[in-house]
């Protein structure tokens, strides 16, 4: 096995969670940047981290760094990489990247520019002057950030939060990289009652049963690098077999989704069949007015509307001031919402414990922490 370095990106926000599930992987030498982790591992580290990391977007194996302030100074650095060590003979390699605080700031010129570099290396490797570039895909993505080019390879084809149990969704649906990451930033363990009373197509109910059996979320997919010469087909049975063997299938989980729209409610059943967790799972048509429960320190973990792309500002608002009447009646339960609403606190009626700044896709939001007390043993 080889000693490979990879890039986990990340949502903004989530970085030092993702971290810990490298860590848990058992991966080491792990370093955290701003949307993204570094960190250190071998082939079956590549098939792993696809599988089981629940907050990662993108799983890129590095291939090199350096600075560069001309486009000779790129051609040459990335000339200099060893591609052949990833890429083959027929190997499919598109570019694209992003240039940020850089001096080389024109993406088209700089991914035109990596590209004939990659091909310059490969024909002196492979003796050959044309590719035609018919296998398996091994995307090439570049990052320049203050004149520092990082070159990458995308190991995971369709970002990870496309588990594959949501093939429909509802009007503004909420990653599932970042609804399991708002689980993981909670204190919700596996035996404590969960509700989400804005489930909408069911993903943080659906994320939080796959947390409490120890359902890798990868498994249901496939991945670009299936395809990859370096990574055998053992190599990714033996993955597979381990991420089903620690499935806990002998669990009871008490977790509840509802939602004011029947067709949610409709489309979350779906999409918990589909993720194999349905059975863990009690969704219901319930509005927020509604909502009680007999369970004694529970956890709601909710991404409720947000006023800018779902409804009307006012009727957000006003929603929020109800959610704050309904959620203090629960005076044991604690509760962790996610809005972009820049004056949540006053409208619920109460200052969070402690809240976090995420990123829900490009939108700014804000991950409210209300701690209720500590279960009685």
């Amino acid at each position: 096995m080889s000693k490979i370095e990879f890039i986990a990106s990340t949502l903004f926000g989530v970085e030092a969670i993702t971290a810990r599930e490298v860590k848990e992987l058992g991966y080491k030498d792990v370093t955290v940047e701003n949307g993204k982790v570094t960190f250190v591992g071998d082939e079956m580290a590549l098939c792993r981290s696809n599988l089981w990391i629940r907050t990662a977007e993108r799983i890129y194996v590095k291939i090199g760094e350096f600075t560069a302030t001309t486009f000779e100074e790129l051609f040459e650095g990335t000339k200099a990489l060893h591609w052949e060590d990833w890429i083959p003979e027929d190997g499919r390699f598109p570019v694209e990247g992003y240039s940020i605080k850089s001096k080389l700031f024109s993406v088209s010129d700089c991914q035109a520019i990596v590209k004939k570099a990659v091909v310059e290396r490969l024909k002196k490797k492979y003796k050959k002057e044309w590719f035609e570039e018919n296998g398996a895909t091994y995307k090439i993505k570049f990052s320049l950030m203050k004149d520092k080019v990082t070159l990458m390879i995308d190991t995971s084809g369709d970002g990870l939060h496309k588990r594959g149990y949501r093939v429909i969704s509802n009007e503004a649906p909420l990653r599932e990289t970042l609804a399991a990451a708002m689980i993981m930033l909670s204190f919700w363990k596996p035996d404590r009652p969960l509700i989400d009373p804005f489930c909408g197509s069911g993903t943080i109910p659906i994320e939080a049963a796959m947390i409490g059996i120890n359902l890798a979320p990868g498994l249901k997919r496939q991945f670009v690098s299936e395809k990859w010469w370096r990574i055998s087909n053992k190599l990714w049975k033996e993955a597979r077999e381990e991420a089903v063997g620690a499935i806990k299938k002998d669990i009871t989980l008490n977790i509840k989704g509802y939602d004011i729209d029947e067709n949610a409610i409709k489309l979350s059943k779906d999409n918990a069949r589909k993720a194999g967790v349905e059975k863990y799972i009690t969704f219901e048509n319930i509005s927020l007015k509604d909502l009680k429960t007999d369970d004694k320190y529970g956890v709601i973990i909710c991404n409720p509307p947000y006023g800018e792309r779902m409804g009307k500002l006012k009727e957000v608002e006003k929603l929020y001031k109800e959610m704050g009447k309904v959620f203090k009646k629960l005076d044991t339960w604690s509760f962790y919402i996610l809005t972009s609403h820049e004056k949540f606190e006053k409208l619920f009626g109460r200052e969070a414990s402690k809240k976090r700044k995420l990123y829900n896709g490009m939108l700014k939001a804000y991950y409210y922490q209300y701690y209720g007390p500590k279960p009685e043993n």
